[in-house]
């Protein structure tokens, strides 16, 4: 067989190491590698070439996407740590691409929600908690020892420094940056910078924006929003209204107005 005959056969084929534990059920796709102690419990499913490192737990009921990377030690799918949790079938749900470092934990949902949903090209750095029914987006980045409570929602591209807790319910919008050490018990509106205990507003993630490719107008109409929401000496409602009174918004300026004004626990503020 030629070298390249071998490199595709090993790219199909799955590996599992003679010390690992998979339930019957469990189904792996072609490519995944499980490494030494490593165990996969009922109705998990792993997708296409996933590599899952050594005395790595999926407890149950999880479903993880293709190309993911779950490092030493983590731990996935057991069961909510909520008091109300009765046992009822629920699920954790990881995207594509998406890496796990040493030591995180990620739950199940509870009745609430059914489900724990991590997204694509999301980052989770080592001891990292992903408690009961939250749901992170797309490209997220959490440094080591985030800590998140039930319910909490982080949108796409938003990264939270290291050693931050965050409340339950607690929302934290679109290409925010949360410092590190921060404890966040409100949320934080999306293209935000925040930081502090209590945590504090410090503008928009400019440098983050420009980084992703936000043109110039976009930046400078998020900016115009923010300044009436935050700076414009009104309450955050009326501030609202200020800034949807501009001849024409465009959707990310939409986006922040909807989430500050659908907000359930407040909004951090300058």
């Amino acid at each position: 067989m030629s070298d390249s005959g071998v490199d595709a056969q090993a790219r199909t084929e799955v590996r599992v190491h003679d010390t690992a534990l998979i339930d019957p059920s469990a189904e792996l796709a072609e490519g995944v590698v499980v490494g030494p102690y490593s165990v996969i419990g009922p109705r998990v499913r792993v997708g296409a070439g996933t590599e899952i490192g050594p005395h790595v737990l999926i407890e149950r009921d999880t479903v993880v996407g293709e190309d993911c990377r779950l490092s030493k030690g983590a731990v996935l799918g057991t069961d909510p740590q909520d008091l109300k949790f009765g046992g009822e079938n629920t699920v954790l749900e990881v995207g594509d691409r998406t890496v796990i470092r040493e030591y995180a934990t990620l739950n199940r949902g509870t009745s609430a929600s059914g489900r724990t949903v991590v997204g694509s090209d999301c980052l989770l750095m080592s001891y990292v908690h992903v408690a009961h029914d939250c749901e992170l987006g797309n490209h997220v980045i959490l440094s080591n020892a985030v800590n998140m409570a039930g319910h909490v929602v982080i949108e796409d591209w938003a990264i939270v420094g290291g050693v931050t807790p965050i409340h339950q319910f607690v929302r934290i919008g679109a290409h925010a940056f949360v410092g590190g050490g921060s404890r966040i018990p409100q949320d934080i509106p999306p293209y935000c910078r925040a930081a502090g205990n209590p945590p504090k507003l410090y503008g928009l993630n400019s440098v983050g924006l420009e980084r992703r490719g936000f043109s110039p107008e976009t930046r400078k109409a998020l900016k115009q929003a923010y300044r009436a929401v935050f700076q414009s000496g009104l309450n955050v409602s009326k501030g609202v209204e200020r800034a949807e009174e501009a001849p024409e918004l465009i959707p990310e300026v939409r986006h922040f107005l909807n989430f500050i004004r659908d907000s359930q626990r407040g909004v951090t503020i300058g």
